[in-house]
């Protein structure tokens, strides 16, 4: 294996820079880390406008990005062969459509369809792609509007789908503005179809983002209320089974959860909390007919004022083969990426690298 490809390769997607406009300089970033934590370079792959979240087609060959703005985009860029870059690879433009709604913030690239949540307006929208190259479809998007509101008045006046996983032949849809999570087959949707509701959570949770766990419950992350909600199945869909706070620091209404992530061994979550910002580490406990339980380990901090917007985890074996993780985090309000080392047996951690980009991180992909 030469060093280029030891090294992990990640693509970032960036915010504009605060009080400039969408297409200020913000761009999708390449970069490489060392085996140490540190990155070893950073170079900006395509301009593109606020391209806050990032997916990869399952093909290796396309690269798509939403735009953040109030008419949202989703962007596809083409995997090329450069000798001439860091690690041979170059982005090249390959279409962009309308997202279907206003402020997309997620996208999830399935192997036939790309799907698209639109904070703004609670539209989840699909495009068909070529399952061979990701390509996407002439014919544009396929929009679900979404219906609902929460208790939290200033949050939670309409829809806000946030957060699109795959599910079996379905792709499930975190509703933070209705306290939902809302369901779609994967692929073959008419347009406008009515939302089949999959789970119903407490008013005010504002569910954000999720996991599934290996015994087919899910983890809801709470925005509102800072909560990690386990979620367990009912018949065809989920019911509320317990719930947890994110840290013991963590308090609604001033710290709000991002990203969550589960462990190569199912074992641990992952929660990047902003607010307090930390990266809190929780265990998983599967029980044998009964709902998995939850427990919260450590808190990494991660720096006051950083806002860790989104996180990537690293799994490798080190040299006597036990397993190590890295997890590499978006500070969005320190324009950094950190890298976070943890101790598997304990949950606990430290950043053992950061680095700064001339835009805010929100995104980090690894490829």
């Amino acid at each position: 294996m030469t060093e280029r490809d030891a090294r992990a390769q990640l693509w970032v997607g960036t915010y504009p820079q605060p009080g400039t406009a969408p297409g200020s300089g913000e761009s999708i970033w390449r970069v490489a880390l060392g085996p140490d934590g540190a990155v070893e370079s950073a170079t900006p792959a395509a301009a593109a406008t606020s391209p806050s979240f990032l997916a990869l087609h399952p093909s290796g060959r396309t690269l798509y990005a939403v735009g953040e703005t109030p008419a949202g985009t989703l962007t596809a860029f083409r995997l090329e062969d450069d000798e001439g870059s860091d690690d041979g690879v170059h982005l090249a433009p390959a279409g962009s459509l309308a997202s279907g709604g206003d402020d997309p913030c997620h996208v999830l690239a399935l192997g036939d369809a790309v799907w698209v949540a639109n904070y703004g307006d609670g539209v989840a929208a699909s495009v068909d792609v070529d399952p061979a190259t990701g390509d996407l479809a002439a014919e544009g998007v396929v929009a679900h509007p979404g219906v609902g509101s929460g208790p939290v008045v200033e949050r939670q006046a309409g829809p806000h789908a946030h957060f699109v996983a795959a599910a079996g032949d379905d792709v499930l849809v975190c509703d933070l503005g209705a306290d939902v999570v809302r369901r779609y087959p994967a692929a073959g949707a008419d347009a406008g179809a009515p939302a089949d509701v999959a789970a119903v959570l407490p008013p005010g949770t504002g569910p954000r983002h999720l996991v599934a766990l290996p015994d087919g419950s899910l983890v809801v992350v709470g925005e509102l209320d800072a909560r990690a909600h386990v979620l367990v199945r009912d018949g065809d869909g989920w019911t509320p089974a317990a719930a947890v706070p994110i840290s013991p620091a963590a308090e609604a209404g001033r710290d709000y959860p991002a990203h969550v992530t589960l462990s190569a061994d199912g074992a641990r979550l992952h929660v990047g909390l902003r607010g307090v910002d930390v990266l809190a580490v929780l265990r998983v406990t599967l029980v044998d007919g009964g709902a998995p339980v939850l427990e919260h380990l450590a808190d990494v901090p991660l720096g006051a004022g950083t806002w860790p917007r989104h996180h990537a985890v690293l799994s490798a074996s080190d040299d006597e083969g036990d397993q190590a993780e890295t997890v590499v985090v978006a500070l969005q309000d320190s324009s950094e990426l950190a890298t976070v080392r943890l101790d598997p047996a304990t949950g606990t951690g430290e950043v053992v690298a950061r680095h700064a980009l001339p835009t805010p991180p929100a995104c980090v992909l690894e490829s």
